[in-house]
């Protein structure tokens, strides 16, 4: 049995027992990338390291620590109001309002995982407070971010309209954005009726007021909202008679929520990581850990317990698989199932199975490293004239992206670790079957709709 062969088998194995016995995957990855380094590809201790993901660990990190802070003083909360008054008490626009904010911000060159750092806290929060499906938020947020990810002025649009060109092959900038923008916009329609859109449409509008308590007018009563003792129901849940009972007992306050000191500099901590990411071109991860120590050490009191919120079993998980991927890559396992794809005899068989290849390595891996290891492996049989170049670029590069909303790769970590207030194993779990789903379903219909009409 040949080494990628047995490093692909141990994958499959870590998802078995990680499932079935409840151990944290990322443990069980960084002992298989022990054990598979060591005895089958003969890597040295640097050489399993050399996969660790240092930048998206402290993205992880510093998003999360930063963010709790925001939710410890009540900014986030702020934000949430800000929100719902932004849209006239339309609750159900808010999603798409996420959706188009992360789709400006990557077209305009903001990096995806940029984007989705700055806007899924804010998103989730706003999820967690009105009852919203996280998983409907957090693939809306995502699915916005590569809808914008390939104009012709971002970064993944420049990555791959560059490597277009250095191939010598046909390229259509406007083509490939579109593609991804309609795509994308597909799917989020879709997520956005099956998680439960429509109810939020047909409840009409609601009006924010202090602390939490809300008005509102059709079937409103069916949101999750504050009991009287301060607690919150689940998402997803019916408040009890009783506690609508001392809900509609208690005359709520018709105050917003003030901006004191730390809410204000909060917010302009927000501010500056925006600016800093899309302005300055700093790292997002090192940014907001500066910004979260700022905070902390002004005001230390309200600040105390965000270390301790800092998602750290989803920072274990996702940088012990990328770890494994990283040992993967350094054995020439992705090489060689690409290789081996790349040289069947049937163009369009070779099509598909290149789009899920990059869909599949993508969910766990860099989305433009793979696309830059993919599309020169299209070359051979582009050149033959029998598929379109331009129809199987869009394609290799939506199949790549759109997989982002998996707990795995970068995006989908980043919204795993944003949402407060959850089950946070059964939120994994829904990322990753909807994540396995779109693996499974996209990749097919790109290359049905791209490829097999011979686009270019």
């Amino acid at each position: 049995m040949s080494p990628e062969l047995i490093s692909i088998l141990v994958l499959a194995v870590v998802f078995v027992i990680a499932t079935t016995r409840s151990i944290n995957m990322g443990a069980l990855a960084f002992a298989a990338a022990f054990a598979v380094g060591t005895l089958v590809a003969d890597l040295d201790a640097d050489g399993i390291f050399a996969g660790f993901p240092g930048d998206l660990f402290v993205v992880l990190v510093g998003v999360t620590y930063l963010f709790a802070i925001a939710r410890s003083n009540g900014t986030t909360d702020w934000l949430v109001h800000a929100s719902v008054r932004l849209v006239r008490g339309r609750v159900a626009l808010i999603p798409w309002v996420m959706f188009a904010l992360t789709g400006a911000l990557t077209a305009i060159g903001a990096v995806s995982p940029a984007a989705v750092a700055i806007v899924a806290p804010i998103a989730l929060s706003f999820a967690a407070r009105y009852g919203i499906s996280p998983l409907l938020m957090g693939a809306m947020v995502v699915h916005g971010a590569q809808g914008g990810g390939f104009s012709p002025i971002s970064i993944y649009g420049s990555i791959v309209n560059g490597i277009v060109e250095r191939e010598k092959l046909p390229g259509n900038e406007v083509t490939l954005f579109l593609a991804s923008l309609i795509v994308n916009l597909v799917i989020a329609a879709v997520v956005f009726v099956a998680c439960g859109g429509l109810r939020l449409w047909r409840q009409g509008s609601v009006t924010e007021v202090d602390g939490g308590a809300l008005k509102g007018r059709g079937e409103l009563r069916d949101q999750p909202q504050p009991t009287g003792t301060g607690t919150t129901a689940a998402p997803g849940t019916h408040p009890s008679p009783t506690a609508t009972a001392t809900r509609e007992a208690t005359p709520a306050p018709t105050s917003s929520l003030p901006l004191t000191p730390p809410r204000i500099a909060t917010l302009l901590s927000l501010v500056a990581l925006v600016v800093a990411v899309l302005v300055l071109d700093l790292d997002a991860g090192l940014t907001a850990i500066t910004l979260a120590v700022v905070l902390s050490a002004i005001w230390p009191d309200g600040s105390r317990k965000a270390v301790g919120e800092i998602a750290w079993p989803t920072v274990l998980l996702i940088c012990g698989v990328l770890t494994y991927v990283g040992v993967l890559d350094e054995m020439g396992t992705i090489t060689w199932a690409g290789e081996g794809v790349g040289g069947i005899g049937v163009p369009l068989l070779a099509a598909v199975l290149l789009c899920y290849i990059g869909a599949i390595v993508s969910a766990f891996a860099s989305s433009v490293g793979i696309m830059g290891a993919l599309i020169p492996l299209a070359v051979p049989f582009l050149a033959q004239g029998e598929i379109g170049a331009v129809g199987m670029v869009a394609a290799l590069a939506v199949s790549a992206t759109v997989v982002d909303v998996s707990p795995f790769s970068t995006n989908g970590a980043l919204v795993l670790a944003a949402a407060p207030d959850v089950d946070r194993e059964r939120f994994f779990r829904q990322l990753m079957v909807y994540g396995g789903i779109v693996v499974a379903v996209v990749p097919a219909v790109v290359w049905l709709l791209m490829v097999v009409p011979g686009w270019g």
